[in-house]
C-alpha cells in the first residue's frame, strides 16, 4: 500500500499501565505495567549478565514496511539496469563505505555506524516479519497476516522488564509515536506475548511535533499539586504502618495490601517527575529541536533521547505508521521526497547528540525494518507491484547499528552482486536479538517462563561478534 506522510500524527493509545489515569495513584485502580514491575521480582528468571555490557539503553528505530536496502545501505551501482535503481552511491566519512546519495548526513556519521548487510530470514509477510525482527523469534504458528497473540514471544522491552524489574516507577519500555495497527490487524512484536500484559511496554500514539503534544496520564489534575499528593502518600503510609502494628499484636496477622508496591511505584513515577519531564519537549533548546527536524520523525527521535536520559532502557521509534516504507509503487520518488530525508536528518542528529552528551557509549542505536525490497524493480513476490516499485524481500537486507560498544566505521557481510542473497555469512533476527541483549548485559541463554511455567530460552541466536571487536 502507498506510504503515508511521516508528519502525520494522532492521539495517545493508553496501555494498561496508565489506562486508569491518575486514579491509579489513589488506589482506585492500578496501572498494569506498574503492577507487573512489582510482581516481576517473583518470576523465575535467569538473568546472567555478559562479561562486558556497555549499553544501558537501546533506541530501536523501526522502519515499518521494510526499507529498500538496495536503494539505501547496500547499493549496487554496477548491477544491470532494472536492478541498480535511480539513486547514486556517495562516499562516506569512512573510505570504502558508500551509501545512498539521499543519506548525506548519515554518510558524515559513518564513523559511528556499523552496517550489517547480510540479515536474512524467511518471512515476507509484514506481520510475521515484524514479529521476527522485534522479538528475535519466528511467530508461533505463523500464517499470512497472523495478528498479535499472547502466544507470541515478548518484544525486547518486555523481556527486559521481566528480567530486570524496576522499583523506581520508570517504565522499562516505551514505543512511539504510532501503534502498528491497521483495521483489525494488530502487528505482533509490540507487546509482552506469553509473559502477559503486566510486562507490556508503554504505547504512545501522538506526534511529538504537534503543538498540543502532552501525555495527560503523567500530569496531575488541576488543583491537585505535588504537596497534596505527598500528603496523600503520607496518609497511606500511616495507614499501612498502623495495619502492620495491629498485625504484630494480633494472633492472626492481617493480609498485606497487595496494592502497596504498585501504589508506591505510581507515586515514584509521578512525584519524581523524570519521565514526565522527558515528554516536555518545550524544555529543549529550540535550536536542537530544529536540528532534529520539526516533523514527526525528528521530534520522535529527540523524545527517544530524552527518555533514555530519564532512565528508560528500551525505546522504539516507529518511523511512520504501518507499512510506511512499503514501496510497492513510486519507490524512488517516495524514498527521495518523503522518507529518506527526514530519517537521514533525524538519525544523524541523534547520533551527534548522543556523542556530544557522552551518551553514545551507553546507548545502542539500531535502525532496521522487517525486511528489505526486491532487487529487481517491478518484480512481484506475491503482491501487487507497480513498474516503479519493489516488493517484499527477506532473503537479504541491511541493519545499521551505533553506540553501546559497537565499533563504528565498518560493514559486516556482503550481499551478492544483485543484492539478492548473502555472499558471506548470513545473520538472522535471532542473532540481532542476541546482540541487543548482550549489549545490555543480558545473557541470550536466559530462561523465561510462559504462562504454564515452561522454560523458554530468551534467544536462540548468537551475538554478531564483529560488531564489538577491533
Amino acid at each position: 500500500m502507498a506510504p503515508e506522510n511521516p508528519w502525520h500524527g494522532s492521539g495517545i493509545l493508553r496501555r494498561e499501565f496508565l489506562q486508569v489515569g491518575f486514579s491509579g495513584v489513589l488506589g482506585m485502580g492500578l496501572p498494569g505495567l506498574l503492577a507487573g514491575q512489582a510482581a516481576a521480582s517473583n518470576s523465575k528468571l535467569d538473568s546472567r549478565a555478559s562479561s562486558r555490557p556497555r549499553a544501558k539503553s537501546v533506541i530501536l528505530v523501526f522502519l515499518t514496511g521494510g526499507l529498500s536496502h538496495i536503494d539505501s545501505l547496500d547499493m549496487k551501482p554496477d548491477a544491470p539496469d532494472g536492478i541498480r535503481g535511480e539513486f547514486q552511491p556517495i562516499e562516506t566519512a569512512v573510505p570504502g563505505i558508500r551509501i545512498c546519495e539521499h543519506l548525506p548526513r548519515l554518510a558524515e556519521q559513518a564513523g559511528k555506524l556499523a552496517i550489517v548487510r547480510t540479515i536474512s530470514h524467511g518471512q515476507t509477510n509484514h506481520l510475521n516479519g515484524t514479529h521476527q525482527v522485534l522479538t528475535g523469534h519466528s511467530q508461533p504458528g505463523a500464517f499470512f497476516d497472523k495478528i498479535a497473540s499472547r502466544d507470541d514471544y515478548p518484544c525486547y522491552a518486555s523481556a527486559v522488564d521481566a528480567i530486570r524489574p524496576r522499583s523506581d516507577g520508570v517504565p522499562s519500555g516505551v514505543m512511539l509515536p504510532t501503534y502498528l495497527m491497521e483495521g483489525p490487524l494488530t502487528w505482533p512484536g509490540q507487546h509482552a506475548g506469553f509473559l502477559g500484559p503486566k510486562h507490556d511496554p508503554w504505547q504512545i500514539k501522538q506526534d511529538p511535533n504537534s503543538r498540543d503534544f502532552r501525555v495527560e496520564s503523567l500530569a496531575m489534575p488541576s488543583g491537585f499539586g505535588v504537596e497534596r499528593l505527598q500528603r496523600r502518600r503520607e496518609l497511606f503510609e500511616e495507614i499501612a504502618a498502623q495495619r502492620d502494628r495491629l498485625g504484630a499484636t494480633s494472633s492472626s496477622s492481617p493480609a498485606k495490601d497487595p496494592f502497596d508496591a504498585q501504589r508506591e511505584l505510581a507515586y515514584s513515577l509521578i512525584l519524581s517527575g523524570k519521565v514526565a519531564r522527558a515528554f516536555e519537549l518545550e524544555r529543549e533548546d529550540p535550536r536542537m529541536r530544529d536540528r532534529y527536524g520539526r516533523h514527526m520523525y525528528g521530534q520522535s527521535l529527540l523524545l527517544a533521547r530524552r527518555l533514555v536520559q530519564a532512565g528508560v532502557p528500551l525505546v522504539q521509534v516507529n518511523m511512520g505508521r504501518v507499512q510506511t516504507w512499503d514501496t510497492h509503487s513510486n519507490n524512488f520518488k517516495t524514498l527521495k521526497e518523503r522518507l529518506l530525508p527526514p530519517t537521514d536528518r533525524g538519525v544523524a542528529t541523534l547520533l551527534e547528540d548522543l556523542a556530544t552528551t557522552g551518551m553514545l557509549d551507553e546507548t545502542l542505536v539500531v535502525v532496521a525494518g522487517e525486511f528489505g525490497r526486491t532487487p529487481r524493480i517491478g518484480q512481484s513476490t506475491g503482491n501487487a507491484n507497480g513498474r516503479d516499485g519493489r516488493d517484499h524481500w527477506a532473503k537479504v537486507f541491511s541493519v545499521a547499528l551505533a553506540g553501546g560498544g559497537v565499533r563504528g566505521g565498518q560493514v559486516i557481510g556482503q550481499s551478492d552482486k544483485m543484492g539478492a542473497y548473502p555472499a558471506s555469512q548470513a545473520h538472522s533476527p535471532a542473532d540481532l536479538a542476541a546482540t541487543i541483549y548482550q549489549a545490555l548485559g543480558i545473557d541470550p541463554a536466559t530462561e523465561l517462563h510462559d504462562r504454564l511455567g515452561r522454560p523458554i530460552k530468551l534467544c536462540e541466536g548468537a551475538p554478531i561478534a564483529r560488531l564489538f571487536t577491533a
